[in-house]
């Protein structure tokens, strides 16, 4: 089954909250055909680990550079 753009948004906006809430190490965004990430993944300064496969995306926020634990 498919997720439909705004769906797979509003997944990513929930799980970039409480990915932030918690202080995790890592977040898994595969397959859910993203085709770009929101800016508010520049706040996840903990992650040590992103997973992005399987996503429309072409270019990457420069909030991504906030990411400087990530191995």
């Amino acid at each position: 089954m498919a997720v439909d753009e705004g769906e797979a948004q509003l997944k990513v906006a929930e799980l970039i909250s409480k990915a932030k809430s918690a202080r995790r190490k890592t977040l898994d965004l595969t397959g859910l055909s993203l085709p770009d990430l929101p800016p508010e993944i520049g706040q996840l300064t903990t992650l040590t680990e992103l997973s992005l496969s399987n996503n429309k995306l072409t270019s990457l926020p420069t909030e991504i550079g906030q990411l400087t634990a990530l191995t």
